[in-house]
């Protein structure tokens, strides 16, 4: 495993910590606002109504980041986890505001956040499905899964458009990835750990020069807004509370394997007390955003890339990057600059992050026990993730709920290994048949807590 630059309890100098804290932000600002932005053009908001839901959405992922890297009292996972948005509610939002608006979707997201908050106080039999195999099947299906995400970006949008794939946005992608691979190779001290920032930082100087960078949204943005608790009311609809539940529950398979992903990013050994305390700050966290007028909060897997690329695994910066949320939250005009980042920069960038925790996962599944057991579990896990990654439209013909649940490759992965791991028998076969003898579980639980 790659030595850390910085540990999780480590204080880096006050510079790099800004620098690497606005890293981690620059990573998770384009998810958060994404979510509030297709919730609210489906519903058709009105543009004052779009704007409060953004800020909702920015103060309360700052806020919820801030408790999960500290930690208060039983809440907070104390690593650096990024919170926002999840584009896993999306679906249960827009069907439940199409029938009951905002109100109803706020109120059904805090009355089902019970789901992930009883559900917190099981991590530690849920920790028990997830062995090394499993594990390794779902940090695997994280990248696999982002990466299409990144190469959105470095094509310029989403296909088809008249500008995807353009050879200007593609050589701007390959300039920053170039640019941060140099910084992190050769770079030193901060230059290296902070390869993401500077490397689209280099990226975002070109492209002003070339006349790609659109101040709109700047010019637009107030200077400062008050946060607006309860700005849309609450209802709390039984179809939508029914509808959220599922999300939720769909959620914490996600966010269990992210927090994996992190245990093996940072080098601590992920418990099942240690779960209960994050997967509590998830569902308290997003109650506590449907208050503040925000869509449901979750971890953030994207960010977990910027951890293994760096090797900075401080809380402390990521919950600083908590911080500058909620400024960007409470002074809008701080988000509308970030915003200003063309896309070709993030997917440049993005797809670097998100490569690495593939290459992670990789390393993980090297160190599982080859036999056919565990062979069937990947290979089946990894491919029923993939062809809803790769071939969304799979679903299409199918009820939206089955959409609503199988509709992400991580959760797909993660259950499909989970299932194999539970009902595929682990009996030894014949004696003298080294290579297909099985190790028992407990075996491979303990090798990832090594690990």
């Amino acid at each position: 495993m790659n030595k850390l630059l910085y540990q999780v309890d480590d204080h880096p100098p006050l510079i790099m910590t800004v620098l690497l804290a606005l890293q981690h932000m620059l990573a998770a600002l384009g998810g958060i606002i994404a979510v509030p932005l297709v919730v609210g053009a489906v519903l058709k908001l009105p543009s004052d109504q779009m704007v409060a839901l953004v800020n909702a959405a920015l103060l309360g992922s700052g806020v919820v980041t801030f408790i999960q890297c500290k930690g208060v009292g039983p809440v907070g996972i104390r690593l650096p986890c990024v919170m926002g948005t999840s584009f896993a509610f999306v679906g249960a939002a827009i069907s439940v505001g199409l029938e009951h608006g905002v109100p109803g979707i706020l109120g059904s997201s805090l009355a089902a956040s019970l789901v992930m908050i009883v559900g917190s106080f099981f991590m530690p039999q849920i920790r028990k499905l997830f062995p090394h195999s499993v594990t390794a099947v779902v940090v695997t299906m994280i990248g696999l899964s982002l990466v299409p995400v990144a190469i959105d970006w470095a094509a310029g949008g989403k296909a088809p458009g008249a500008n995807y794939g353009a050879p200007m946005n593609l050589g701007i992608a390959v300039f920053v990835l170039v640019a941060v691979i140099a910084l992190v190779q050769y770079g030193k001290g901060i230059f290296s750990a902070a390869a993401v920032v500077l490397g689209m930082f280099i990226g975002y100087l070109v492209c002003l020069g070339l006349g790609m960078v659109d101040f709109s949204s700047v010019h637009k943005a107030e200077i400062f807004a008050l946060p607006q608790p309860l700005h849309y009311g609450l209802t709390f609809p039984l179809s939508g509370i029914v509808a959220m539940a599922i999300a939720y529950l769909v959620t914490m398979v996600e966010t269990t394997g992210t927090f994996m992903a992190l245990g093996g990013a940072t080098q601590t050994k992920m418990r099942g007390k240690l779960l209960a305390r994050g997967v509590l700050c998830d569902g308290l966290g997003s109650a506590f955003a449907a208050v503040l007028s925000s869509p449901p909060v979750s971890t953030f897997a994207q960010n977990v890339g910027v951890v293994s690329l760096t090797g900075v695994a401080s809380r402390h910066v990521v919950a600083l990057t908590g911080v500058l949320l909620a400024l960007a939250g409470l002074f809008p005009v701080l988000g509308a600059v970030v915003v200003t980042i063309p896309q070709p920069v993030l997917g440049g960038a993005g797809l670097m992050m998100f490569a690495m925790i593939i290459a992670a996962g990789m390393q993980m599944l090297s160190k599982v026990e080859q036999n056919k057991r565990t062979g069937i579990i990947i290979a089946v896990s990894v491919g029923c993730g993939l062809a809803v990654t790769v071939r969304p439209e799979l679903l299409s013909k199918l009820p939206a709920f089955v959409h609503e649940i199988f509709g992400s490759g991580i959760t797909v992965g993660a259950l499909m290994a989970v299932f194999l791991n539970l009902v595929l028998p682990e009996r030894p076969v014949e004696t003298g048949d080294e290579e297909d003898e099985l190790v028992p579980q407990a075996m491979l639980t303990k090798e990832l807590e090594v690990a």
